[in-house]
């Protein structure tokens, strides 16, 4: 008998499942098979083939159908989390470090790349951006003052591999080495450079220690900047600190004014100096040329002395009464043999003299005509004193 035959026992190679159904159709047994019994069935084999046993009840078997409907949804979700899993993209600041069962692998660079799901492990790692880290500390200076410094560090990831796998917690590590480079300088300065002009030098020195650490402790970061953004003593302090400071910079003023003053005078009294000095040593000069013009002056009058000694004699006498009298306007003279003195009123005998041309002086000739004037004079009065004496003898 055919699969398909209707009537008697069922078939068992009828895959519809119509062995019992042709007895019970209204029409006969050549009606086509039921949709659910065919479902039902298929959901059967499946189940079988999916690991679940066949039950003899109804309720068994579908029990079984729902089950291997659940495992094939599963599975079919999970074939698509492992496929989007596989796949991952990598921007351009990033970088991937890949693991294999835990094991450094080899580092990816950007763009989309493929990994064996639930094997490999992705770290990204951004290399070319910039981070920045603040630190606020409390600490001691090297002649025993404290300071709260603030401390901003700017740096880069060169070495994604380091970064990621051989320091726990990059930025707490970071942190820690930040903070002892700064006590470790601060400690060996003064507080007055910390405070006010050495800000630049500290923090110089503070890149130069930290990154030094951070290349023994394999980081893979590198300092791109490194700024002192405030220096200042604690709250507690501040206003004896304010006091001190103010004194220091009177103290500052009051030496810079000094020292404007002394570079203003010292100038002044060396050029003083200097010149008493050319003064001194011109008079000097004058006094020696002065002698030797008098000595070689009378040595040359003595020749003309010894040549005519009366002439020479009164001219020297004339020179000496025109000096003395160019020095006065008065002059008192006692006449040999007398009792009175004759008054000699210079100035008005200088007044009746006629002036020099080109000058209110006298000249030689005027003095030695005034000398003349005067000698006569008193050469009159003594002669006219000599004969009232003669007279009076008689």
């Amino acid at each position: 008998m055919a699969w398909n035959e209707p009537g008697g026992k069922g078939n068992p190679n009828d895959p519809w499942g119509n062995n019992n159904r042709g007895n019970n159709n209204r029409g006969g047994g050549n009606q086509p098979p039921d949709l659910d019994e065919a479902l039902k069935q298929l959901m059967d084999k499946l189940n079988g083939l999916l690991g679940g046993g066949k039950r003899n009840n109804n309720n068994g078997g579908n029990g079984g159908a729902g089950a291997g409907g659940m495992f094939g949804i599963v599975g079919a979700i999970l074939v698509v989390f492992l496929g989007f899993q596989s796949v991952y993209t990598l921007d351009e600041q990033e970088r991937g470090v890949v693991l294999r069962l835990g094991k450094y692998l080899k580092t990816e660079n950007p763009g989309l790349r493929f990994k064996i799901p639930l094997v490999d492990q992705v770290i990204p790692v951004k290399t070319t951006q910039v981070r920045t880290a603040e630190i606020k500390e409390r600490m001691l200076t090297e002649d025993e003052n404290i300071v709260e410094v603030e401390l901003e560090v700017q740096y880069r990831v060169t070495d994604p591999v380091s970064y990621a796998l051989r320091i726990e917690q990059p930025e707490r590590t970071l942190t820690a080495a930040a903070e002892s480079a700064l006590r470790h300088e601060v400690g060996s300065a003064a507080m007055d450079p910390i405070l006010t002009t050495g800000r630049p030098e500290l923090a110089d020195k503070v890149q130069i220690r930290l990154q030094d650490y951070l290349e023994r402790y394999q980081t893979g970061m590198v300092i791109s900047q490194l700024n002192i953004k405030d220096s200042r003593p604690p709250s507690q302090v501040k206003a004896a600190f304010d006091d001190v400071q103010k004194a220091k910079n009177d103290k500052e003023t009051l030496t810079n004014q000094a020292e404007a003053y002394a570079n203003s005078i010292v100038p002044e009294s060396r050029g003083k100096a200097q010149r008493q000095l050319e003064e001194a040593s011109a008079y000097k000069e004058r006094v020696i040329a002065r002698a030797e013009g008098e000595a070689s002056r009378f040595s040359q009058l003595y020749q003309e002395y010894k040549k005519a000694p009366a002439v020479t004699r009164e001219r020297l006498y004339i020179d000496a009464v025109s000096e003395v009298y160019s020095n006065t306007s008065k002059v008192l003279v006692d006449v040999e043999g007398g009792n009175n003195m004759m008054y000699l009123p210079l100035d008005k005998l200088v007044q009746n003299l006629p002036s020099a041309p080109g000058g209110n002086g006298l000249s030689n000739s005027d003095i030695s005509r005034l000398t003349d004037e005067v000698l006569n004079e008193v050469r009159s009065r003594q002669n006219n004193t000599s004969n009232t004496v003669r007279r009076e003898g008689r």
